[in-house]
C-alpha cells in the first residue's frame, strides 16, 4: 500500500529551490549560492536564473554556472584536525579566525558535520554530501562522538551518575552515555565523555551544572572514524565505501 503524505504531490519530489540544489551539487555553500545565482552566474536549461527559490530537481536540471555544466560530485568524506581558536564556520561578522582560512581551497565547498567550538580541538569531519552529513547527526542514528575533557576539580560518583541519567539545562536535557575517569588529583581530572547527540555546546554546559570548569575539550572519535595520529591542522581523506554511510 503506497502512503501519500499530505500536502505532497509526486510531481514536486525531489524539487528543491535552486540555492539548495547548487549546495547539494558541492559547488557552493547555500550562501554563495545565492549570490551566484543573483549576479547572474547561474543558467537553468540554458536561460539565466535569478531567483534563488526557483523549484528544480537537480538530478534532472540542467544546469551551468559560469558557463560550466553543474554535475553532481562523487560523496565525499575528509577529516580535519581542529586546532583550538577557530570557528567551525565560513565567516565571522567579528573577523575571527575560522577553520577556512586553514583549509586548501578545494575544500572550500564543504561543510562540517556537526561543529566544534572555537576552543574545542580535535575531530572535525567535512563532506561534500547532505545524506552523508545528515545520516551522521541525526539523533536517531545514536552515532557516538567521544571526547577527552579536563577540567578543575575532582568528578564524584554521585555527579557522574546523575551526568548518565541526564539534567535539564536551558528547558533542554542533556544526558552523557558514557563517563570514564582517567585521573584525578585535588586541582584538576580528565574524562572520556561519549555522546549520541551533538546539542550546543553540551560537555561545556554539562559541566558548569555541577560547577566544574571544563579547561581543554578535544574530540578524539566520531562513530568508527578515529583521530588516531594525525597531526594538528591536518586533513585525511576518508574512504567512504570502507565504513557504513548512506551515499
Amino acid at each position: 500500500m503506497n502512503v501519500v503524505k499530505k500536502g505532497i504531490s509526486k510531481s514536486n519530489s525531489g524539487r528543491v529551490p535552486l540555492y539548495r540544489a547548487l549546495s547539494k551539487l558541492g559547488k557552493a555553500s547555500r550562501e554563495e549560492a545565492k549570490n551566484l545565482i543573483l549576479s547572474g552566474q547561474v543558467k537553468v536549461h540554458g536561460t539565466i536564473e535569478l531567483n534563488p527559490n526557483r523549484m528544480i530537481n537537480p538530478d534532472r536540471a540542467h544546469i551551468e554556472i559560469s558557463g560550466m555544466k553543474a554535475l553532481k560530485e562523487e560523496p565525499r568524506l575528509v577529516l580535519f584536525h581542529k586546532p583550538v581558536g577557530y570557528l567551525t564556520t565560513k565567516r565571522d561578522p567579528e573577523g575571527r579566525p575560522t577553520i577556512y582560512d586553514l583549509l586548501p581551497e578545494n575544500l572550500y565547498s564543504f561543510h562540517p558535520v556537526g561543529r566544534l567550538d572555537q576552543n574545542t580541538s580535535g575531530l572535525l569531519l567535512l563532506t561534500n554530501s547532505s545524506k552523508i552529513s545528515h545520516f551522521l547527526t541525526d539523533p536517531l542514528n545514536q552515532i557516538p562522538r567521544t571526547y577527552i575533557v579536563q577540567i578543575r576539580g575532582t568528578l564524584k560518583d554521585e555527579e557522574i551518575e546523575k551526568m548518565k541519567k541526564g539534567i535539564i539545562d536551558q528547558e533542554q536535557k542533556l544526558c552523557f552515555h558514557q563517563v570514564k575517569l582517567l585521573k584525578f588529583s585535588k586541582k584538576e581530572s580528565q574524562l572520556e565523555v561519549v555522546l549520541l547527540e551533538g546539542k550546543y555546546r553540551e560537555i561545556r554546559r554539562m559541566f558548569a551544572f555541577f560547577e566544574h570548569e571544563v579547561t581543554k575539550l578535544k574530540r578524539i572519535q566520531f562513530g568508527e572514524i578515529s583521530l588516531g595520529e594525525l597531526s594538528l591542522g591536518s586533513i585525511l581523506e576518508i574512504e567512504t565505501k570502507s565504513i557504513k554511510l548512506p551515499i
